[in-house]
């Protein structure tokens, strides 16, 4: 009898971050398994990260607020062989469980997984530390993928390419680089507040090589309206932004969905980061791309740091200052 071709789904239902660095998994699967079937779940507001990519060959839209059993059913009639649930959630345990996939991995030791059969990956808190990529990887390790390759990518078709080009070209008007500031993160990672970025934008100004994109969905007040600076992804639509992004010489941004959506469209970066391991580079990094790391200094978290790196905005930094950033993207503009 012939053995039935893996049909695998897999699940990574949150933020556009942590969407863009699970790319790399149907990636690796078609490598290892070239016949099987790959399908990913996400967010309706995550899905257009997975647009185009040429080894996904279906994006289920998760919603947590539709029925369970239609939920179930959904994901029934596609005929799983294999899950991987790359964030911990009980809903969707139960909901792969009760759709009938044999083989489930999760993370970590829940109980929920141990009721339902699941398999398991086990960070070991953190220890050693690894990208957050190269822990989602493990899932797919678990069922035969022998891949150390966990570079995100982002898949524009030849049309997207021309619009990234001509867009490119329109917001330049006749300036050599276009640099991208997005300001704000959701909370999510230490960052500056609005009147620093008001200070590197004045300093990008001062080089007439250089046009500024701010790239905020919406940007601070005190950010809007600046004479000179672009603002192409206002109220814009996820896929189109990214084409905007595409069009970047180079982003400054916290550690966010953006600098993981540059980073896998190969765009430059330069990015504040925080040493503590929730928020370390080391775990939530840009991947494949040109980037630079802004740290601060070596005992800034252990004297200064607020206690809580979601509040940090690095006041009493000496190292992470608009200054220091605006030469750290002149440095990289001058190598090309």
């Amino acid at each position: 009898m012939k053995k039935k071709n893996k049909r695998i789904l897999i699940v990574r239902p949150d933020r556009i971050g942590d969407v863009v660095l699970s790319t790399p998994l149907p990636r690796e699967i078609k490598k290892r398994f070239p016949d099987c079937y790959v399908a990913v779940m996400v967010r309706e507001y995550a899905k257009d990260v997975y647009l185009n990519n040429p080894f996904a060959d279906e994006i289920i839209i998760y919603d947590a607020n539709k029925p369970f059993l239609k939920t179930v059913k959904t994901i029934r009639k596609f005929g799983f062989t294999h899950a991987l649930m790359l964030l911990p959630d009980e809903r969707i345990n139960y909901l792969l469980f009760f759709a009938g996939i044999p083989y489930r991995v999760g993370v970590g030791h829940k109980l929920y997984q141990f009721l339902t059969f699941a398999r398991y990956v086990d960070r070991k808190k953190y220890n050693p530390l690894r990208h957050e990529a190269d822990y989602s990887l493990d899932l797919a390790r678990k069922i035969g993928v022998d891949s150390n390759d966990y570079t995100p990518e982002i898949y524009l078709s030849e049309e997207e390419k021309k619009i990234s080009e001509i867009r490119r070209k329109e917001l330049l008007s006749r300036k050599k680089f276009l640099i991208g500031i997005n300001s704000t993160s959701g909370g999510s990672a230490p960052n500056w507040n609005a009147e620093r970025y008001r200070k590197l934008i004045e300093l990008l100004l001062s080089d007439d090589n250089i046009r500024v994109a701010v790239t905020d969905l919406e940007p601070p007040e005190s950010l809007s309206g600046i004479d000179n600076v672009v603002y192409p992804n206002v109220n814009s639509a996820l896929r189109n932004s990214i084409i905007n992004f595409s069009a970047l010489d180079l982003l400054v941004s916290a550690s966010t969905g953006p600098m993981h959506l540059c980073a896998a469209l190969k765009v430059k970066t330069v990015s504040l980061f925080c040493p503590m391991t929730a928020c370390s580079p080391k775990l939530w990094g840009p991947l494949g791309n040109n980037n630079k790391i802004i740290l601060p200094e070596e005992n800034y978290c252990k004297y200064k740091c607020p206690g809580d790196p979601k509040k940090c905005e690095y006041k009493d930094s000496e190292l992470v200052t608009p200054e220091r950033v605006f030469e750290e993207i002149s440095a990289m503009l001058n190598k090309e």
